[in-house]
């Protein structure tokens, strides 16, 4: 979830959306406006006074009390105007230290204008899928080690007793997408294969050019 300041950070992020869901590893992006975000990410504000002290003096005391006071609105119209008026001082991002409080079950950070709160919660559904990308990883190292190339299509053997053979059936053709395969074969043996590793569970996998 991103807070989105104006229609041009938000016009700029949904141009890379899928870049960034495929970089970071996530299911969904969803921006959100100014006024969403007061409501469900808490910020918190502090003077910087290294910035602050030449430009206060001695009113240094007085104005970083009433920073360190503002209020969730306050803190927004600071960050999207970059500067806000405290005291007759006009205050500038610069001038000050905004952090976020976590979210129960997310993780909140921000670096300048821009906060990122990530749902940590795993569904079910979003392990599987995991457990598919780690799949495909394994699968397309095997295929740089034996050489072949980028556009061989090849078949999946596994055994029967392999782990994660029901995450991996349920997103076969995702898998199969990935790493060009016609199916993937379960048997009761493997004497030909290559051994791969998932979660510290070692398996055996064979896969072949077709």
């Amino acid at each position: 979830m991103i807070p989105v300041l104006d229609a041009k950070t938000e016009e700029q992020i949904l141009a890379v959306a899928d870049l960034i869901k495929q970089e970071v590893n996530v299911k969904e992006l969803q921006l959100i406006n100014a006024e969403e975000a007061s409501h469900l990410i808490v910020k918190q504000i502090k003077p910087n006074f290294k910035a602050l002290g030449p430009k206060l003096g001695k009113d240094m005391k007085v104005v970083g009390a009433e920073i360190s006071n503002l209020t969730t609105e306050q803190i927004a119209a600071l960050e999207k105007e970059g500067k806000l008026d405290v005291q007759g001082y006009e205050i500038t991002v610069d001038d000050v230290e905004i952090s976020t409080k976590d979210i129960p079950g997310w993780t909140v950070t921000s670096d300048g204008k821009t906060t990122v709160a990530l749902d940590l919660t795993l569904t079910d559904e979003l392990k599987s899928e995991g457990i598919a990308r780690e799949f495909i990883n394994r699968i397309q190292n095997l295929r740089k080690d034996k050489d072949f190339e980028l556009t061989d299509r090849i078949s999946i053997t596994l055994e029967e007793s392999s782990p994660f053979l029901n995450e991996i059936k349920k997103n076969e053709e995702y898998i199969s997408s990935e790493v060009l395969s016609n199916k993937i074969e379960i048997v009761s043996s493997l004497s030909n294969f290559n051994e791969i590793e998932i979660d510290e569970v070692n398996f055996k996998i064979n896969i072949e050019k077709n």
